[in-house]
């Protein structure tokens, strides 16, 4: 199988990489987070870089691209650590493109490829964790169309978005609606998250929704799955960083009056630190590679990758704050916020736990089916 990237491919990343290394630095990410998260203006460049059209087809004024530009993109977002969700917009415009109906597409996507609209997605509930058929969201028919009520947690720039992709039940089947953030009786609460973006807690009452679809189950996990290959093709950029940022630190740092990096077990420890980021580069384009899957290959394709991730996360980032020594923590030093978003992205659409629990579960079935 050739793994190499096509010349489109390389160019796009280098046109992102050249954005975060001039566009996006540590200096004007604090501004950002002391200001709550999340910046339009920001938003509106990686729209005019055409990032926000990525997976919205060409008729509809997107790119018209695939699992692995995105990935490539997302990999180059996660080394600038950009607080701005990128992520959603790819599964706006997937999902919008693949279930809704014409009239809710020329309403919407050309919005979401041009970045003058900000639709993200909202269907975790305190009560059902990471399980994506639970929750206790009720739609029903009204004169016009839907009115939905529901309470959703963690939704990225809630406060901040135009409009939601909402998973709710209509007569005990589970549907995918749009709300339009300005709709009546919609309400948010916005605060900031570990990483230094931007999420709300989100409350619809009787607030009227577009339906769009009724396979909503089938429809919301593919866009957990598109958020899943973004999130660990984000990851890989991230720990990317966070490998270069220790070895060179590593370097500079003296005692006894020769650099750390001389020390033979450090330089063993910054090793199994590369060799995560290495595993965990092939899960990422394992998972983008399976994303156009049928669905049950690709869900357990992405609970495996997700698991992985989730395990190099969690040593990448320790190492590196070991490693470095008390600076590694500091507010100051950019490393430390690597470190927060790793951790944070290990939690993202189903933590290291809840992944490793889908991942038996299938191996289970595929049991029973060859017994």
């Amino acid at each position: 199988m050739d793994f190499d990237f096509s010349d489109d491919q390389e160019q796009l990343r280098d046109a992102v990489r050249k954005y975060v290394d001039k566009g996006y630095s540590f200096e004007r990410r604090r501004a950002i987070e002391k200001a709550g998260g999340f910046d339009r203006a920001a938003y509106t460049e990686l729209a005019e870089l055409g990032l926000t059209g990525l997976y919205v087809p060409e008729d509809d004024g997107g790119m018209g691209m695939g699992p692995i530009e995105g990935m490539v993109v997302m990999e180059e977002l996660g080394r600038g650590i950009v607080l701005e969700p990128l992520v959603q917009a790819l599964i706006a415009g997937a999902v919008i493109a693949g279930y809704a109906d014409a009239a809710t597409k020329a309403a919407w996507l050309p919005g979401v490829a041009s970045g003058e609209k900000l639709v993200v997605l909202a269907y975790q509930e305190r009560s059902s964790r990471y399980a994506l058929d639970a929750g206790d969201a009720k739609a029903h028919q009204a004169p016009g169309g839907y009115v939905l009520n529901a309470t959703k947690s963690i939704v990225a720039a809630g406060d901040q978005a135009d409009a939601y992709l909402v998973s709710a039940k209509v007569n005990s089947v589970m549907g995918l609606f749009l709300v339009e953030r300005e709709s009546a009786g919609v309400s948010t609460r916005g605060y900031g998250t570990q990483d230094g973006s931007r999420a709300a807690e989100v409350t619809f009452k009787n607030a009227p929704a577009t339906l769009i679809t009724t396979q909503g189950l089938a429809a919301l996990e593919h866009a957990v799955d598109i958020g899943i290959a973004a999130t660990c093709a984000e990851a890989v950029g991230v720990m990317d960083k966070t490998v270069a940022l220790t070895a060179e630190y590593l370097n500079t740092r003296k005692q006894f009056g020769v650099a750390i990096s001389s020390f033979q077990a450090l330089r063993h420890r910054a090793a199994d630190m590369k060799m995560q980021l290495e595993l965990a580069r092939s899960m990422s384009f394992y998972a983008s590679l399976k994303l156009n899957a049928p669905a049950p290959e690709r869900r357990a394709a992405l609970a495996r990758a997700k698991y992985q991730l989730g395990q190099s996360m969690r040593f990448v980032g320790q190492q590196a704050v070991q490693l470095h020594g008390g600076i590694g923590v500091t507010d100051e030093y950019i490393g430390s916020h690597y470190f927060k978003k790793l951790t944070q992205l290990e939690m993202t659409f189903g933590d290291s736990l809840h992944h490793l629990g889908e991942v038996s579960a299938r191996m289970q079935d595929t049991a029973g089916v060859f017994a």
